[in-house]
């Protein structure tokens, strides 16, 4: 079996199967389509198989010209049918891990896949997992439903784990030049996967197991959140002592040794930062340990948009207004700049809890048009002095390269800024930094 494999990846001969074909899944079948493999990405959303097969790209970072030119020539297609598993010759899991409201991981996604790849597992075939999850996952939860068959593991197919590393809206570390992880539940496993991810990224790293290579992902998430979660509290402090701390981080970086800047923000968003390091810490509790360090770092970090709306309020306290009435324009809705990705996005929160109080919320977001809150449905107004003068204030959440911050500090009554994005305009008294 392992030969057979081995010559088809190396011939471009091998059919590879895609299963999720979102933010990780459709630059994945993208990279594996360029490099001369027939591709089928497999999907439930039906809206998702019928753009691909148009080829029309609804993820920012893939370009219609790039997905339609590959649709065109037959190397990449797209279905809702799991039988087409038993043409293919490998399958990447790369489904959502979300979080239960009881903050334990829901892989309901991973395992109603899996379910469906038993249906068709066959001889031959290599499953790698890329969606993030607790250790363990990979060979407590995929290996016995895959052994259920009858199949020999390492023999008769191959199982892996190998961490999606996607970064939204980075251009320089794509999909293809980001070092891939890998770590299989056998020697051959891994050695199957790392012939087929060197066959079209530029460079792979195998670990001892999968275990080790789940935790590669955690750790990576876990930095951030726990360093993003240390500079917000320094930012609590700094609010406190009455200092900039965004003159402090910058004098601070400065060091060439011994120190790497992160900077606050209104909270985290986005699908890893806030939930992997959770996984983590869930897992940990199952064996009698408390991840104190990841803990209070997301306790923190969630408590970040409640703090921005506590600014506001007083911020307009002080110019003799009630939050309840004040129309208030958010700038920036998705989760970072420069992207129109809005999960977990802290701006959403911050809407939330500002029209909860009574607040007319309106925002500008050229990334994302419309955006859903409870019942009420948003449009992205325009960005003009008059709008913005007669808002009572403007809450920069995310800082857009294509923002006007000018136009806003020339208009806006009263701004307050979570991202520094007014550091070009000094000692303007109307502005109020986190």
């Amino acid at each position: 079996m392992d030969t057979t494999l081995k010559e088809k990846i190396a011939l471009k001969q091998a059919h590879l199967a895609v299963i999720g074909m979102g933010y990780v899944g459709l630059p994945l079948a993208i990279e594996m389509a360029q490099a001369g493999f027939k591709v089928t990405g497999i999907d439930v959303d039906l809206q998702k198989i019928a753009k691909v097969q148009q080829g029309i790209s609804y993820i920012q970072d893939v370009s219609h010209e790039k997905l339609s030119a590959l649709v065109d020539q037959g190397r990449l297609s797209a279905t809702a049918d799991f039988s087409i598993l038993t043409k293919c010759d490998t399958i990447s899991i790369c489904v959502p891990t979300p979080l239960r409201k009881t903050k334990d991981p829901d892989i309901s996604y991973i395992i109603s896949t899996v379910q469906e790849i038993k249906r068709y597992l066959r001889p031959g075939h290599l499953i790698v997992l890329e969606s993030t999850t607790y250790p363990g996952t990979t060979d407590e939860i995929l290996l016995p439903r895959f052994q259920e068959t009858g199949y020999q593991v390492g023999q008769d197919f191959f199982l892996a784990f190998s961490p999606e590393r996607v970064d939204p809206g980075n251009t320089v570390y794509t999909t293809r030049n980001t070092p891939k992880i890998i770590g299989g539940i056998t020697e051959n496993c891994a050695h199957m996967a790392r012939l087929l991810y060197e066959s079209f990224l530029e460079k792979v790293i195998v670990v001892s197991s999968t275990k080790s290579a789940e935790m590669v992902k955690l750790l990576e998430n876990t930095f951030r959140s726990v360093n993003i979660g240390l500079v917000n509290e320094i930012a609590l402090m700094c609010d406190r002592l009455k200092i900039d701390v965004w003159e402090v981080i910058d004098a601070a970086a400065s060091k060439p040794f011994g120190f790497m800047p992160f900077y606050p923000g209104p909270g985290l968003g986005g699908h890893c930062i806030p939930i992997d390091p959770v996984f983590l810490s869930w897992k940990l509790k199952t064996l009698n340990y408390n991840a104190r360090f990841i803990e209070l770092a997301s306790e923190i970090n969630a408590n970040m948009p409640l703090y921005v709306v506590s600014k506001i309020v007083s911020s307009l306290n002080w110019h003799q207004k009630a939050v309840n009435g004040s129309r208030i324009m958010i700038m920036g809705i998705s989760y970072k700049k420069d992207i129109s990705d809005t999960r977990e996005s802290p701006a959403i929160d911050i809407a939330k809890l500002l029209l909860e109080q009574g607040a007319l919320v309106e925002y500008h977001d050229p990334l994302v048009p419309e955006l859903k809150i409870n019942s009420e449905v948003l449009q992205s107004g325009e960005l003009e002095a008059a709008t913005i003068s007669r808002c009572d204030a403007v809450v920069i959440t995310t800082d857009h390269s294509c923002f006007d911050i000018k136009l806003v500090i020339d208009h806006a009554q009263l701004i307050i800024d979570t991202r520094n994005a007014t550091r070009h305009f000094p000692n303007q008294n109307h502005v109020v930094k986190i």
